[in-house]
């Protein structure tokens, strides 16, 4: 807030400074119309004139009151000292011609005049004078002329302005801030449904895997096996708890959370390597083919290979096989994966849209970094799965 109240006392003051040295000397140019003000009048009014300048030049760099209370008195000043040696026959002519004083290089102060009491009341009292001594030098008891009246509009319009910038500011800073309320409660919450559907993706990729094995007794799985899946799953547990971040490390056999940098780029064929052994041991024969070695963002390799590893388990618990076959393929933007199994294959139709595996860890996973996943099957003639990452 103090931050946007600087900014709108800088554009008023600045907006003052421009405008009231241009009202200035175009006034002085009405004035210097020949047959309006003699030539004495005219240079100590100018001399007044030039103390008005200096005090819109100050304005702007120091912002006190007082530049204003020496400008106003030196424009009133001014105004006085040009009706003296005037006739009576003259002031017609010479009310017609402070016009633009009174009512733009005097009335310009009314911008940074409605911020306090205190500015107000210096307002009131030098349009009062400036209408005052407008009046007096038309030689007229009527009040109501058009000079009157465009000094009246000069000083409303100015004032109008000053009030307007003064509390719209503070209204739009309330709204800025309800809207970063907002934000920041949209982002708050955006983040807490990421955490829990990365939650969700993890425990069904591990433990809830680990789970099934022993639900099923271990068919195919060594009791090794199991016991190291186990402990890779209770270690990711552990981390997790601590608050760790999980990656995945290319010389493991299984995910593990580390709370370290990781490299700008890791090879995809060294951690390949790490979801062959896994499925192997746990009774997947996975046959590799294709690209040996490809660079990705760290990043985009951990969504492909946890995809990739769900596509491998769901071919191991649904399939009805023990072998897969993985095609790796890449081009200079993207890296596809095609997984096959000869299985007893389904009607995609059928899947139930509720279940993790396919539609949070496969195709969101692979969605959030931008990267697409297919699925083609039918019942009898296997299952094939395209799972495509940008490079």
């Amino acid at each position: 807030m103090d931050l946007i109240a600087k900014e709108r006392d800088r554009l008023l003051y600045r907006t003052t400074r421009l405008l009231g040295i241009i009202l200035t000397l175009a006034s002085f140019l009405v004035l210097a119309t020949p047959g309006i003000v003699d030539a004495t009048s005219f240079l100590a009014a100018a001399t007044l004139g030039v103390l008005l300048l200096f005090c819109y030049i100050r304005l702007a760099g120091e912002r006190s009151l007082l530049w204003v209370l020496l400008g106003l008195t030196a424009g009133i000043g001014a105004m006085a000292i040009v009706q003296m040696p005037i006739s009576p026959q003259d002031n017609r002519a010479l009310a017609m011609a402070l016009i633009p004083f009174a009512g733009g290089a005097i009335a310009g102060f009314a911008l940074v005049l409605t911020s306090s009491w205190t500015r107000r009341v210096v307002l009131v009292v030098a349009a009062s004078i400036s209408v005052g001594l407008v009046y007096l030098a038309q030689g007229t008891q009527e009040f109501f002329t058009h000079a009157i009246g465009s000094v009246i509009l000069g000083w409303v319009t100015f004032t109008t302005i000053g009030f307007w910038v003064s509390s719209s500011v503070p209204r739009a800073s309330e709204r800025i801030q309800s809207i970063g309320s907002a934000h920041r409660a949209e982002r708050q919450a955006s983040e807490l449904e990421a955490q829990r559907r990365q939650g969700a993706r993890l425990l069904h990729d591990t433990v809830l895997a680990t789970l099934t094995l022993l639900a099923h007794s271990g068919v195919g799985v060594t009791t090794e096996a199991l016991k190291a899946q186990a402990a890779d799953d209770a270690n990711l547990l552990r981390q997790l708890r601590l608050g760790a971040e999980p990656t995945l490390e290319a010389d493991s056999d299984t995910e593990s959370p580390q709370p370290i940098t990781m490299p700008i780029e890791q090879t995809l064929g060294t951690t390949l390597e790490s979801v062959k052994h896994r499925f192997n041991r746990i009774g997947l024969e996975v046959h590799w083919h294709g690209t040996g070695q490809v660079l990705l963002p760290p990043e985009v390799l951990d969504a492909f290979l946890l995809a990739l590893a769900e596509c491998l388990e769901n071919v191991r618990r649904h399939s009805g096989v023990t072998e897969a076959h993985v095609t790796i393929t890449n081009d200079e933007t993207a890296v596809r994966a095609l997984v096959t199994d000869s299985g007893v294959g389904f009607q995609v139709a059928d899947v139930d849209s509720a279940r993790l595996g396919l539609k949070e860890s496969v195709i969101a996973r692979l969605d959030e970094i931008g990267g697409t996943a297919r699925l083609f099957s039918s019942p009898g003639a296997g299952t094939t799965v395209v799972l495509e990452v940008p490079r």
